[in-house]
C-alpha cells in the first residue's frame, strides 16, 4: 500500500461552510485568504460564477464572499472556492418552505427498529453545522463504507460506490481485516463480495455482506480500490454486539405521574420507558491463552488462529512470538551451533546458513515458512565435518521468509530479510520554458519497475491537491509529473528524488503576449465594389471579434469573417453608402484592439461624351515608403490596386525589366477591373525584388509609372556557433552573422540550449542580445549539452543555426598517476601510467604525451592524435640520449597539470634472458578430437627479440599443414582440422645469441572407436547367454573406456542396451525369454564416444522351453561379522603446493566402522581446509590448495567391536618453482 501524501498548506485561513436555506431566500457564503492579493474563482458544479443579479461575488481585501438571491431547487448542487492551487467544496441545501424538522419522538422510534446497518451511525450533527464530508473527497470512492454495529447473529451490509466516467481501466476493490487480512480468500457462508454496474450512471457498487455475525468478527477494515496509476482507500470499523431481550410493555402504562394526587397530578415520570435488561448469570468460562496455542502449533497454522482468536496484527504476533521463544529456548542436544536470529541479503546476492551438529550421522531438515526444501540449483547443501550449510543463491524477494533448521523433535528457527538495491535515475530530467497557460509535462526514467518517485519543487514535496493542479502517473519505469495551465507562481527548480539519487529540471515561465504582425488599413472603395479588412497576430489558436461603430458584426449576407493560420479577414460584398463607418477587431482574451475606417466613394457620371487621357492614381499611403518603393514581407500576399482614368478606357500593359506580365492567373498575374488594375503575387519571394513599370495608353494620349518592390525577410540562421570555453557549470558560445540579414539590420539574437538526446530546447534570453559572444550559466556538470542560435530583425526571428558541437560543463582533471617506464630499446621507450585521481563527469578524452633532451627546454610532442590507452611506445628516439618524458590528461575542458618522470631516461636495448611461460593446460598431454582446431598461443620473453623454432618429433614442421605465427612476445601453433598424423611431441625453443631456453608440448588427436571383432557367443543356458570378443583394431588413438552390449529378438529385430560402459571384453546377458533366439551386437567407446559401427554374432542364442521345477535350496545364515580391513590401502603422493588433492583408500567391516584421519598421529579435527567423504566404504580426504607445511604422514583407522585397522601413506608437497 502507497505511503499517504502528505497534505499541502492551504491558501485559505477561512474556509465556507455547506448551508441550508429555504427556497426564495438568500444565502452567503465567506472565505478568507491568506494574501490579500490572491485571485479567488467561485465554481458552480465545477462552472465558473459570473457575478449578476442572482450571484453577488464581492471581495475586501483578504475576504471574499459569494451572495445567492432568489434561492430555487435548481440551486441544490456543490459549489466550490479556488484561490492559487486550494479548492474547497460546499455544499447548499434547498427545503420548501411547509417542510419541518422531523419529530424527535419518531426519531427516537425510527433508531430502536431492524437491524444496524453500516450506513446507519449514530446521530450524526446536523448539516448546517458540519459540511458533508463525503463531498471533500479527493480520490476514487463516490461513497465509502461506514462504520457500523450490529448483534452478534445477525448480517451486515457495507456497500462503497466508484465513479468510472474519468477512469481508463475497470477498477479493482480489496477488502481487508486489520492491516494484512486478505477477504477474498475467506469468501463462502459467512462472507459475501458482490459488484454491481450502472450504465446509465457509469457508478460500480462493491458490497461486503457479513452473514451471521459473530464476537470475534469485531476489529477494524479497510476498503482499497485501484485503477492504473490511481489508488484510493478507506477504514471502517464493525463491533458486534450480544442479542438484547425487550419486554413488550404497555407503552401507555409507562406514562404515569408523580404524586398521589391522582391522574392529573404531579410531573409526568417517563422512567418505565427505560428498556429493562435481564441479568445474565453466565457461567465462567475457561481462559484460554491464545500463545501457548501458538507456541506449539505449526507455522502453517498460524493465520487460521490468529483469526479465530481476533488477533489482526500478524507481523507483531510473530515478532512477540519470536521474542517469547528466545526467553523459553533451551540448550539443544542436537545443535551444538545454532542459525543466528535473523540473517540480511541484497536482492540478487546469494547467502548461507550455517549449523553445527553433534551427531555427524544424523539426518537433516531445511524448512521454508514451514514447508520443506529440497536441493536445487537455487538451494545448495553442503556438509563440512559437523557444519552443515544451505545457500540461498540469487535472492528475490519471494526469499524473503521465516526458516528452520530440523533435526528430529530439535528445530532452530532464523529469519532472512532481502534488502531491494537502490533505485536509480537512467534518464534525467529536461528543463523546460512555456507560456502562462501551457501545459508542462516533467519526464524521469528509473532502473526499477514500480518504484516510489517523490516530486519536490524548492525543497517542498509535491501532492496530489483538491484542484488536481499536479498530476502524477507512471508507466512501468517512466514517471510523469504533469502542470495543468502553468502560471508565473509555477517557476522554480523540479526534483524527481528515489532512495538511490535525484534528478532536477528548471521551469521557465513568461507572460504570453500578443504582437500584431500586420494591422487592418482603412479603405476608400465604390458603390458594389468589395471591401476586405486584413490583420495578422502572432498566435493562431487567438480568436477575436469584428465591430461596426461599435455594435458586433454578425457573419451572413454581405458579410463574412474569416479566420485562417495568423490571419483574420472581414470581406463585405457588393458595398453600400451604409456600410461606411468605424471598424474594429478585439482580439479575444486580450486588451488589444485595431480599428480602420471604410470610406465609401461616390461617383457622378457625365453623360457628356469626351475624350480624356489616361492617367495614373498612385495610392502612396501603406507600405509604399517612398515615391515609387513598396516594401513587402516575404511570405506575403502583394496586391498592388492602381487607379486609371481615362476616355476612351485605356490599355494597361506590367512590364518587369524587358519581360511581360500578362498572366491572369498563377502566383503572378494582373487582374482588371473597370477603371483598376490589380497587379497581384501570392507568396512573395526573394527573386520578386526589381522594377516594375505600368503603361496606361489610350487615343488621347499615354501614361507611365515606375515602382520598385523590395522583398524583406526574417535574417539567415547565424552561422559556425562553437564552445570557446567550458567551465564548472559554465559555457561560452561565438558566433557569425547571417550572410544574408533579409533586408533589414540584424537587432540581436536569441539562444537556446538542451540536453543531448532530449527534444526540449530552453530559452536563454528572454531580451534580444546585440553582440556575437555569450556566457551561458546555470548549468549541471557531468550532463552533455548543445547549443543554438536565433538571428532577429524587424521583420522576425530566423531559423534556428545548425547545433552546436556537444559540450560537457567541466572542470580540468588533476595530472596523470604512477608515470613509469616499462620498456626500453635502442630507439623506444614505453611508458604506463595510471588515471589521474580527480576526473569530473565528464571523464577523460584521451592523453598528450612529450619529451625533451635533457639540459633542453623545449618540449617535443610524439603524436597528434590524443592517446586513449594508459600505455604508449615512443618511437625514433635517439639511441644513448638521456630523455625526460612528461604525461598530460586532456578532456573537454582543457589539458591538465604534467606528470612527470622523476628521473631521465637513457634510450638503449637492455639484454633480457629467453624465457618460454608454457600455459598450465599445455603441460600435460593436449587431446583434441579429429576434425576440430588447435590454436596454441604460447608467451615468451626476451631481448632483443629472440629467434624461436618448432620441431615436431625431432623434424622440422610441414608449414603446407600446420601454420606458424611468431610475435615481439608470443608464437602460435595453428592447425585448421586436426587429424590423427598430428599426434606428436612439439618441441618450441627460443634462442638469443648463445642463450636459449626450450618446452616440449605433447599433443594427442583421439577419434571414436573401430567396432569390436570376433564377436561370439559362448555359452546358453537357462534364460542366460555368455558373450566374448577380442578389442577393436582401431582403438581411435586413445584407450577404450567401455562396451555397449544389445540384443535384438530374431522374430522383431528390434535392439535394445543390456549393458553399458562395460569395460571387460565378456559378459553374460540374463532374463532372456524362454521361446526366443537373440542376436547380439557390441559396440566400443573412448573419449570420443561410442563407435559408429557394432560387431555381431553369426549365430543366435535359443532359450529352449523345459519343464522347470522350483528346488528350495537350503541357505545356511551366514555371518557377515567382521573386523576392519582396508581392501585399497593409501599410496604415498607426491603434489604442488596450491593445487587441490585427495587421497584414497577402501575398507570394509561389519558393523559398520568409525573412520578417523589423523595427520602425524595427530587426530584431524573440524578444519575447513579438510573434507572427509565416506561412499559406500570408499574413504577419502580431500585437502584444500596444500601448502609445504600440510606434508607428513598421513593415517586412516577403521574401528567396530570386533577390532580395528590401520593405514598410512606419505604426503609430499612441493613448492612453486620460481618463474
Amino acid at each position: 500500500m502507497p505511503e499517504p501524501a502528505k497534505k499541502a498548506a492551504s491558501a485559505f485561513t477561512k474556509k465556507p461552510k455547506s448551508s441550508e436555506a429555504v427556497a426564495g431566500g438568500t444565502v452567503v457564503f465567506e472565505a478568507e485568504t491568506e494574501k490579500k492579493d490572491t485571485k479567488v474563482k467561485w465554481q458552480r458544479d465545477s462552472a465558473d460564477i459570473v457575478a449578476s443579479e442572482k450571484y453577488l461575488i464581492t471581495a475586501d481585501g483578504n475576504k471574499h464572499s459569494l451572495t445567492i438571491n432568489s434561492i430555487s431547487k435548481e440551486d441544490d448542487v456543490v459549489y466550490s472556492v479556488i484561490a492559487g492551487s486550494s479548492k474547497v467544496k460546499f455544499e447548499l441545501k434547498v427545503k420548501e418552505q411547509q417542510e419541518k424538522t422531523e419529530n424527535a419522538a419518531a426519531s427516537s422510534s425510527a433508531s430502536s427498529e431492524g437491524q444496524p446497518q453500516a450506513s446507519h451511525e449514530q446521530e450524526a450533527p446536523a448539516e448546517s453545522q458540519q459540511p458533508d464530508t463525503r463531498q471533500d473527497l479527493t480520490g476514487l470512492f463516490l461513497e465509502k463504507p461506514q462504520s457500523g454495529e450490529v448483534t452478534m447473529g445477525a448480517n451486515i451490509t457495507f456497500i462503497a460506490k466508484v465513479g468510472s466516467a474519468n477512469l481508463i481501466k475497470k477498477p479493482a476493490v480489496k477488502w481487508f481485516k486489520g492491516k494484512w487480512m486478505d477477504l477474498a480468500s475467506k469468501a463462502g457462508k459467512h462472507l459475501q463480495l458482490k459488484e454491481l454496474y450502472d450504465r446509465n450512471t457509469k457508478v460500480y457498487t462493491f458490497e461486503m455482506q457479513i452473514i451471521g455475525a459473530k464476537a470475534n468478527y469485531s476489529g477494524a477494515y479497510r476498503c482499497e480500490v485501484s485503477s492504473k496509476d490511481k489508488f484510493d482507500s478507506s477504514s471502517f470499523d464493525l463491533a458486534v454486539e450480544a442479542p438484547r431481550t425487550e419486554e413488550k410493555d404497555n407503552i401507555l402504562a409507562a406514562f404515569k405521574r408523580s404524586g398521589d394526587a391522582g391522574e392529573d397530578a404531579g410531573d409526568l415520570d417517563f422512567s418505565a420507558l427505560l428498556k429493562k435488561r435481564e441479568v445474565k448469570h453466565e457461567e465462567p468460562k475457561e481462559e484460554v491463552d491464545v500463545w501457548e496455542i501458538l507456541k506449539t502449533a505449526k507455522p502453517c497454522d498460524f493465520e487460521k488462529i490468529a483469526f479465530q482468536y481476533g488477533i489482526t496484527d500478524l507481523r507483531g504476533m510473530l515478532k512477540r512470538l519470536k521474542k517469547m521463544k528466545k526467553v523459553e529456548e533451551k540448550k539443544s542436544e542436537a545443535f551444538l551451533k545454532k542459525l543466528d536470529s535473523a540473517y540480511s541479503v541484497d536482492k540478487g546476492n546469494k547467502i548461507k546458513l550455517s549449523v553445527e551438529i553433534s551427531n555427524p550421522d544424523a539426518v537433516i531438515k531445511w524448512l521454508r515458512n514451514g514447508q520443506e526444501i529440497k536441493p536445487s540449483a537455487k538451494y545448495i547443501f553442503e556438509q563440512v565435518g559437523l557444519k552443515r550449510i544451505m545457500t540461498i543463491n540469487r535472492c528475490t524477494l519471494a526469499d524473503d521468509a521465516a526458516y528452520e533448521c530440523v533435526i528430529g523433535e530439535d528445530k532452530c528457527f532464523t529469519e532472512v530479510f532481502v534488502k531491494e538495491p537502490p533505485v536509480l535515475i537512467t534518464r534525467l530530467l529536461d528543463d523546460q520554458h512555456v507560456v502562462v497557460g501551457d501545459r508542462v509535462e516533467f519526464e524521469v526514467e528509473v532502473s526499477e519497475e514500480g518504484a516510489n518517485v517523490k516530486w519536490m519543487k524548492d525543497g517542498v514535496e509535491l501532492t496530489r491537491e483538491e484542484t488536481f493542479k499536479y498530476r502524477f502517473k507512471k508507466d512501468g519505469r517512466k514517471h510523469w509529473l504533469i502542470i495543468n495551465e502553468t502560471t508565473k507562481e509555477d517557476i522554480g527548480m523540479y526534483y524527481a528524488q528515489t532512495n538511490g539519487g535525484e534528478s532536477k529540471a528548471e521551469l521557465m515561465v513568461e507572460e504570453k503576449e500578443l504582437k500584431v504582425l500586420q494591422s487592418i488599413a482603412d479603405l476608400t472603395v465604390k458603390a458594389s465594389d468589395q471591401a476586405m479588412f486584413k490583420c495578422e497576430v502572432s498566435d493562431e489558436k487567438v480568436t477575436g471579434r469584428w465591430f461596426k461603430d461599435g455594435v458586433e458584426v454578425t457573419s451572413g449576407g454581405r458579410f463574412k469573417m474569416t479566420h485562417i493560420g495568423r490571419v483574420h479577414k472581414l470581406i463585405i460584398d457588393d458595398v453600400k453608402p451604409e456600410d461606411e463607418g468605424d471598424y474594429t477587431f478585439i482580439p479575444d482574451g486580450h486588451a488589444l484592439s485595431l480599428s480602420a475606417k471604410l470610406n465609401f466613394l461616390e461617383i457622378k457620371i457625365d453623360y457628356v461624351p469626351r475624350q480624356d487621357p489616361p492617367k495614373i492614381h498612385l495610392d502612396t499611403t501603406g507600405n509604399v515608403v517612398s515615391q515609387n518603393t513598396i516594401i513587402v514581407v516575404a511570405g506575403n500576399k502583394l496586391r498592388l490596386d492602381v487607379e486609371i482614368t481615362g476616355e476612351p478606357a485605356p490599355t494597361v500593359t506590367w512590364v518587369k525589366g524587358d519581360k511581360v506580365i500578362d498572366e491572369v492567373e498563377g502566383r503572378v498575374r494582373v487582374e482588371s477591373r473597370k477603371d483598376l488594375s490589380c497587379f497581384v503575387i501570392e507568396g512573395t519571394e526573394r527573386e520578386d525584388e526589381g522594377k516594375y513599370t505600368i503603361t496606361v495608353v489610350n487615343p488621347a494620349g499615354e501614361d507611365k509609372a515606375v515602382l520598385f518592390v523590395k522583398i524583406v525577410d526574417v535574417p539567415d540562421p547565424p552561422e559556425f556557433v562553437r564552445l570557446t570555453a567550458v567551465g564548472e557549470d559554465c559555457a561560452t558560445v561565438v558566433w557569425d552573422p547571417p550572410k544574408f540579414d533579409g533586408g533589414q539590420p540584424v537587432t540581436g539574437y536569441l539562444m537556446e540550449r538542451k540536453k543531448k538526446g532530449s527534444q526540449r530546447w530552453m530559452k536563454l534570453n528572454f531580451e534580444i542580445h546585440p553582440e556575437t559572444t555569450y556566457e551561458a550559466t546555470r548549468m549541471i556538470e557531468g550532463v552533455l549539452y548543445e547549443m543554438r542560435v536565433y538571428a532577429v530583425n524587424g521583420i522576425g526571428v530566423s531559423q534556428p543555426s545548425v547545433n552546436s558541437r556537444p559540450f560537457m560543463p567541466i572542470a580540468i582533471t588533476s595530472e596523470p598517476t604512477h608515470l613509469t617506464v616499462d620498456d626500453v630499446t635502442d630507439t623506444t621507450c614505453t611508458l604506463k601510467w595510471r588515471a589521474p585521481e580527480k576526473q569530473g563527469s565528464g571523464g577523460i578524452d584521451g592523453y598528450l604525451i612529450e619529451y625533451r633532451k635533457e639540459g633542453e627546454t623545449e618540449w617535443i610532442k610524439t603524436h597528434t592524435d590524443l592517446i586513449e590507452r594508459n600505455s604508449f611506445t615512443v618511437r625514433g628516439l635517439p639511441t644513448g640520449e638521456k630523455v625526460n618524458f612528461r604525461v598530460r590528461a586532456v578532456n573537454i575542458a582543457g589539458k591538465s597539470q604534467p606528470a612527470i618522470l622523476r628521473e631521465s631516461v637513457t634510450v638503449r636495448e637492455i639484454v633480457q634472458y629467453p624465457k618460454i611461460r608454457l600455459p598450465r593446460q599445455l603441460r600435460t598431454t593436449y587431446m583434441k578430437k579429429v576434425g576440430e582446431k588447435i590454436n596454441l598461443v604460447i608467451p615468451f620473453e626476451g631481448k632483443p627479440r629472440p629467434k624461436v623454432s618448432w620441431l615436431k618429433d625431432g623434424q622440422e614442421l610441414d608449414m603446407r599443414k600446420i601454420g606458424i605465427r611468431t610475435s615481439d612476445f608470443d608464437t602460435i601453433l595453428f592447425i585448421r582440422s586436426a587429424e590423427l598424423e598430428h599426434t606428436g611431441k612439439y618441441e618450441l625453443s627460443v634462442q638469443i645469441e648463445n642463450m636459449e631456453d626450450k618446452a616440449v608440448v605433447d599433443i594427442c588427436v583421439v577419434e571414436k572407436p573401430g567396432p569390436p571383432l570376433l564377436v561370439k557367443i559362448m555359452d546358453v543356458w537357462g534364460f542366460n547367454a555368455a558373450l566374448e570378443w577380442k578389442p577393436p583394431k582401431n582403438s581411435g588413438n586413445t584407450e577404450i573406456t567401455g562396451y555397449t552390449i544389445q540384443k535384438a529378438d530374431k522374430k522383431t529385430m528390434e535392439w535394445f542396451t543390456v549393458y553399458e560402459h562395460n569395460r571387460r571384453t565378456s559378459c553374460t546377458v540374463s532374463d532372456l525369454v524362454m521361446g526366443n533366439e537373440y542376436y547380439f551386437r557390441v559396440f566400443s567407446e573412448n573419449i570420443c564416444g561410442v563407435s559408429d559401427e557394432a560387431g555381431y554374432t553369426k549365430n543366435t542364442a535359443a532359450i529352449q522351453k523345459t519343464g522347470l521345477r522350483i528346488k528350495t535350496p537350503e541357505y545356511k545364515e551366514k555371518d557377515m561379522r567382521g573386523s576392519p580391513k582396508f581392501t585399497q590401502p593409501l599410496v604415498d603422493r607426491s603434489v604442488v603446493a596450491g593445487y587441490t588433492t585427495a587421497i584414497t583408500c577402501s575398507v570394509r567391516g561389519f558393523p559398520k566402522p568409525k573412520i578417523q584421519w589423523m595427520k602425524n598421529k595427530m587426530l584431524i579435527g573440524e578444519d575447513p581446509k579438510f573434507l572427509m567423504q565416506n561412499n559406500q566404504g570408499v574413504l577419502t580426504l580431500n585437502i584444500r590448495r596444500p601448502s609445504p607445511y600440510d606434508g607428513g604422514k598421513y593415517s586412516c583407522r577403521a574401528v567396530n567391536d570386533l577390532g580395528e585397522d590401520e593405514v598410512e601413506c606419505k604426503l609430499e608437497v612441493r613448492a612453486v618453482p620460481a618463474q
